[in-house]
């Protein structure tokens, strides 16, 4: 799925790209709620009632990543190619635990 690069070259290339504090403070909330949005859609199969939350955490996770690259002056990566929607999870982590 990555081709022939390392992850360490995604990882490298997506961080061009998140330089301002401002982006990057962005991200590091956007990222995970819109990652726990997605398994949340799963239980509105049964509670119908329950689609506002997981909605909201998609929509205001998107709009933190949104303004982050308004700061940031740069599109976001997956505009040149969709598997950095993978990668940005990836960032996250490798920031949580200081390498990003």
């Amino acid at each position: 799925m990555l081709g022939n690069k390392p992850l360490e070259s995604w990882l490298a290339e997506y961080a061009q790209s998140h330089q301002h504090p401002v982006n990057r403070f962005c991200h590091t909330f956007g990222i995970p709620m819109v990652a726990l949005s997605l398994p949340l859609f799963l239980v509105i199969f049964f509670l119908p009632a329950f689609w506002p939350i997981p909605t909201a955490l998609f929509l205001v996770g998107w709009t933190f990543q949104i303004v982050g690259h308004y700061f940031e002056g740069k599109p976001p990566e997956f505009f040149k190619d969709w598997r950095f929607l993978f990668i940005g999870v990836r960032w996250w982590v490798a920031k949580l635990r200081g390498r990003a």
